[in-house]
């Protein structure tokens, strides 16, 4: 059992992106941008708090458990950052009825979540593709040896990876 002196000790967990600050700076965001298309003025720059939060909330969701081991983490909080970027004007607080929804937190986790999944599916794809050309091609022709000796000593390293390939093939 945990006492209360313990549990005074222990920091509270802050959250990463703040979000009644998040809101109203999209809302000022959103003003701005309303003000210069009345002006006919080209759209003013996304404040950098926003574009921090579009980054922290891409990075934070690509180490949840769900996207943690994929070797392109990268490429999709790019897609995640990117998507938030190109919807931000979307967001709209009135959306339910009349009814204010303050939750812009949830509605950029989702772009990324879908941003997230779809890069997800276009490596998978990539991947098929390879395997294709793999087996339409032959190991032969794709895996050769460059050293002009013919040495025999990454023989091993070849017949790991043809395995690997053709394992994942099978299924």
């Amino acid at each position: 059992m945990i006492t209360t002196s313990v549990m005074e000790k222990k920091k509270r967990r802050t959250h990463y992106v703040i979000n009644a600050d998040f809101y109203d700076a999209l809302i000022k965001y959103k003003e701005q941008v309303k003000q210069a298309e009345e002006k006919e003025l080209p759209k003013p720059r996304i404040p950098e708090y926003i574009g921090k939060c579009f980054l922290e909330i891409a990075n934070h969701l690509a180490f949840t458990p769900k996207f943690i081991n994929y070797s392109y983490k990268d490429l999709m909080v790019s897609d995640g950052y990117t998507d938030c970027v190109k919807y931000v004007l979307n967001f709209d607080p009135y959306f339910k009825g009349g009814k204010t929804v303050k939750n812009p937190f949830s509605y950029f986790t989702t772009i990324c979540y879908w941003a997230f999944v779809r890069r997800i599916k276009q490596e998978k794809k990539t991947l098929e593709l390879y395997d294709m050309l793999l087996e339409k091609n032959g190991f032969d022709e794709v895996f050769h040896d460059d050293s002009a000796d013919n040495d025999y000593s990454n023989y091993s390293d070849f017949n790991s990876i043809k395995d690997s390939v053709h394992s994942r093939m099978r299924y």
